[in-house]
């Protein structure tokens, strides 16, 4: 691709996307009944609905006025990939006020057999402590909290105590104000956000693999990215999050929480789509992933 000139697609697919989207998307291939809620508007909005509730994941959308974004992947021959994200549009008062009456009625059903994922980047407009209130008001009927989110959002959140974060290797830098340059960093990132208000916490490092610490006295778990011919990594972390919650709602063991992890996000990488990770990849990819301890 060129600056400047005309670039002529061979092929070009629609997809479901959105990271709260592929991570209910991986969920529901690992065997879940996940329930999705989200701003929905226009034309756009009807149809990611739509997409989800074909896949099996049951949708509660909030209509707004403003119309869904549009995010444009693009994939050249090398496999390398280019995003252009729209800006989106910002909600109304009084549609955030009606989403969040949707959130608390879900919480209310769900009560403590019930694991809410904040995922993605805040809508413009929206105040930064937007997702530390849903989180204080999910814990406030018992329900189990997951982030995965950069920026000022996740700092103002940590002191509401997710029981859980996710944040890639940028946004924990940004976030700690640190280099993350090694393992041994990666580990005290870990531990440094744990300390600031996470119950447990995993860390992205992208094509290096994967961290997790399950709690303020339990180690620091390293999992190796599995080798492979990457398709797109878009969506990878998503995915990541989808393992980690699955293995938290079936009580495996915090190996066992890594692993899968880390196989969903290698089934991301050679999926068609974002979010769309095959279960049979994610089963082969499983026995070849291994587990160290990085630090008592």
């Amino acid at each position: 691709m060129a600056a400047g000139k005309v670039i002529r697609a061979r092929s070009a697919q629609a997809f479901a996307g959105g990271k709260s989207a592929h991570v209910a998307m991986v969920l529901r291939t690992l065997g879940n009944t996940p329930r999705w809620a989200g701003l929905c508007g226009g034309k756009t909005g009807e149809e990611l609905a739509s997409r989800l509730s074909q896949l099996g994941i049951e949708t509660h959308p909030s209509q707004t006025a403003g119309q869904t974004r549009t995010n444009l992947e693009i994939i050249d021959d090398r496999g390398s990939v280019t995003e252009i994200l729209e800006p989106g549009e910002a909600p109304t008062d009084d549609e955030v006020v009606r989403f969040e009456e949707t959130c608390s009625k879900l919480f209310r059903e769900g009560k403590d057999q019930l694991w809410v994922i904040f995922s993605g980047s805040l809508p413009p407009g929206i105040s930064s402590d937007f997702y530390a209130r849903l989180i204080s008001m999910a814990k406030s009927f018992a329900c189990r909290t997951c982030l995965d989110a950069g920026g000022e959002p996740l700092g103002v959140a940590l002191p509401a105590r997710p029981d859980f974060i996710k944040p890639n290797r940028d946004e924990a830098s940004t976030h700690l104000k640190i280099q993350i340059d090694t393992l041994p960093s990666a580990a005290d990132a870990l531990r440094r956000l744990i300390k600031q208000g996470a119950r447990a916490a995993a860390l992205s490092l992208g094509a290096e693999g994967m961290l997790y610490c399950a709690g303020e006295s339990e180690p620091v778990l390293y999992a190796p990215a599995a080798p492979m011919h990457v398709h797109s990594a878009v969506g990878c972390g998503d995915s990541a999050m989808a393992g980690f919650v699955h293995a938290f709602a079936s009580n495996a063991s915090t190996e066992n929480a890594i692993e899968l992890a880390t196989a969903c996000a290698a089934a991301n990488c050679v999926a068609d789509a974002p979010g769309a990770a095959r279960l049979r990849d994610i089963q082969d990819i499983l026995p070849s992933v291994r587990v160290q301890i990085l630090s008592e």
